[in-house]
């Protein structure tokens, strides 16, 4: 699940243009559709040609709403800029572009919109050049820019593409098991109760989960779920997500509180950040200077004790502590924007790098600044999950190699993360084995059910898929793939027996007419049991998946393209010529066609398949026993 944030200047068709896209009007305020203006936030989704489900966050553009902005695109994906063809790039295109800018934003796409309002192509040329010469220099300095007229339609097809490629862009948002979604609208409904929206990382929520909402620790259940209006059981990281709560009134909570598992967050009033200052942002800033704190869907006051620098100038970057006057839920490399209270105006930006220090740092001490350099790259064990969320299983020893730290520093990471149930080990008996992280393993093992699912779908008279096949579609290794199914296998994701992986409880069914010329056709076995009919015979009979599903099952034994036996007619043969072989007395294709009364054909085909299981060797014309 995806969401892509709206942002531009008031006036220059945002929410026409969702409206146009999806069908859906954003403005929910019955103020915001009279005075055709979006003052909070608009929600509505798209469902792109390939059926994936897009969450879109309307944005107001009028400068005094600015703060109600800041609460909807923290969590955004990719974000959908619109300027208006007939006026540009205007002064909250602007700022919204730092905003983004700011938050690394990094996918996006340019909607020039109300094209139909201009006639001179030339102009339309320049709108594009300044445009694309203004965000040259930020994160969205890539995006493409698509003339569009949500009146007329025109332009809408080609800006959807453009919003599929831009979140192909995108890595979709890792599970790490700690789920957050931040509450950016809390609301009530008639006979279910308070109901908060937001959008959720780090983790996936459930129905009938116990939570806890932070940062005043208010217990909670989630009484139900859902997205884009639609009832689900578990809402996913990275989705617009709405939940009816039992245990808390809607005036217990307020945007920018957060949901979660408890134990999974602290809230904190102090941390550790580096912030960079925008080159036209409106002064410098001063030690302990007093700012408004946006992050995530929440904002507070906060004051900012810098660590390096005596004054921070625009443009410059540096390392702060930041003291918040109330709690508030942040993560380590979470971004958030500092604003001046008075007169408004975004100053710049940063992100976390130690969410709860233990001690108020004192200023331009070496060790500390060389602890924040150091943190900035991320904590061992966050090294190590991005490592692991980024490729998947990994053997251990070269997740180690990789990530590049100490080789005891990352060790020890690894084993709290194992201890914390974060890093799984494939194969825990394996010394050195493979790991996964969580997330990426709940994504293994979804993918373990579509692909089986779907091919049980396929071939039904299949008991399951071919292991060298699932191996080549998952994309694993051997050695990787083997400790995925073995770890799928102890946890009852997946069965398998030596030769195919399938779901537990799926079994061929036959038709009742296939299973009479099943019956039939095992009865032409036990009839003539050591001259059988051939393959080709019994497909004829049941057919090519019938007979397939009768040799997975284990109730015909393929001994050649041919040749296929009962598996007690195999055995008793068996039985026999090692016995045979065991008193010294020769066994040969004679031996054998004599011995069961059976043609050449099938004495060879029996005698090659023992060789092949390596049960015999051929010495001349004779066998003789592997292991006597």
């Amino acid at each position: 699940m995806r969401v892509v944030g709206t942002a531009g200047h008031v006036d220059h068709g945002k929410s026409s243009l969702v409206t146009a896209l999806t069908g859906i009007n954003p403005d929910r305020l019955k103020e915001e559709r009279e005075r055709e203006m979006t003052i909070d936030l608009g929600f509505a989704w798209l469902t792109l040609p390939d059926g994936e489900q897009v969450s879109i966050i309307d944005v107001p553009g009028h400068e005094d709403f600015i703060k109600n902005m800041l609460a909807g695109v923290g969590g955004i994906d990719a974000a959908l800029l619109v300027v208006a063809a007939d006026e540009g790039v205007m002064p909250q295109t602007r700022e919204h572009v730092d905003i983004l800018d700011l938050l690394q934003v990094q996918s996006g796409v340019v909607a020039l919109t109300k094209i139909d309002l201009v006639d001179d192509p030339e102009w339309l040329d320049l709108v594009r050049e300044e445009i694309r010469e203004y965000l040259a220099s930020t994160s969205l300095g890539q995006a493409p820019i698509v003339p569009v007229s949500a009146r007329t339609g025109e332009g809408l097809s080609e800006l959807v593409a453009a919003l599929r490629q831009a979140l192909d862009s995108t890595p979709p948002r890792p599970d790490r098991g700690r789920p957050r979604l931040g509450i950016d609208r809390v609301f009530t409904i008639a006979g279910f109760g308070t109901v908060v929206t937001g959008t959720l990382t780090d983790g996936a929520l459930r129905v009938g989960q116990d939570v806890t909402i932070l940062p005043r620790g208010l217990a909670a259940r989630v009484r139900g779920l859902q997205t884009h209006r639609q009832k689900v059981e578990v809402a996913l990281p990275g989705s617009r997500a709405a939940a009816n709560l039992v245990g808390v009134q809607v005036s217990d909570l307020r945007r920018g509180d957060v949901i979660t598992r408890p134990g999974c967050y602290t809230p904190t009033q102090r941390f550790d950040a580096q912030i960079r200052l925008l080159p036209h942002a409106p002064q410098p800033l001063q030690h302990n200077a007093t700012v408004d704190l946006f992050a995530g869907a929440s904002q507070t006051p906060a004051r900012l004790r810098l660590l390096n620098v005596q004054v921070l100038e625009p443009g410059q970057v540096a390392w702060v502590q930041v003291e918040t006057r109330w709690p508030l839920v942040v993560a380590p490399q979470d971004r958030f924007i500092i604003r001046l209270p008075s007169p408004s105006a975004t100053l710049g930006g940063g992100y976390v790098v130690d969410p709860s220090p233990v001690a108020r740092h004192r200023r331009f001490r070496a060790e500390v600044i060389s602890r924040l350099e150091t943190l900035a790259h991320g904590t061992p064990e966050e090294i190590l999950l991005q490592a692991l969320d980024r490729t998947g299983p990994m053997l251990e020893q070269a997740l180690l190699q990789q990530v590049g730290l100490p080789d005891d520093v990352a060790r020890e990471a690894l084993g709290n993360l194992k201890s914390r149930g974060e890093v799984l080990p494939l194969a825990p008996e394996r010394p050195l084995g493979a790991v996964v992280s969580r997330g990426q393993w709940a994504s293994l093992t979804s993918r373990l059910r579509s692909l089986l699912e779907a091919y049980h779908a396929q071939h039904p008279l299949r008991t399951g898929m071919p292991r060298e096949e699932l191996k080549s579609r998952l994309g694993l290794e051997a050695r990787l793939y083997g400790e995925v199914v073995q770890r799928a296998i102890a946890e009852g994701v997946v069965s398998a027996t030596e030769a195919v992986v399938y779901l537990p409880g799926h079994r061929p069914r036959f038709t009742p007419e296939q299973e009479r010329r099943v019956e039939a056709l095992l009865a032409r076995f036990r009839h003539e049991p050591y001259s059988p009919p051939s393959v080709s015979e019994a497909e004829a009979e049941v057919g090519a998946d019938v007979l397939a599903a009768l040799v997975e099952e284990g109730r015909l034994l393929r001994l050649s393209d041919s040749v296929l036996f009962l598996p007690e007619t195999y055995q008793h043969m068996l039985s026999a010529v090692i016995a045979r072989l065991r008193r010294g007395e020769p066994v040969t294709i004679a031996t054998v066609r004599d011995l069961f009364g059976t043609s050449r054909k099938y004495a060879q085909a029996f005698l090659e398949y023992l060789d092949r299981e390596r049960i015999t060797r051929r010495v001349g014309d004779e066998r003789v026993l592997v292991q006597p």
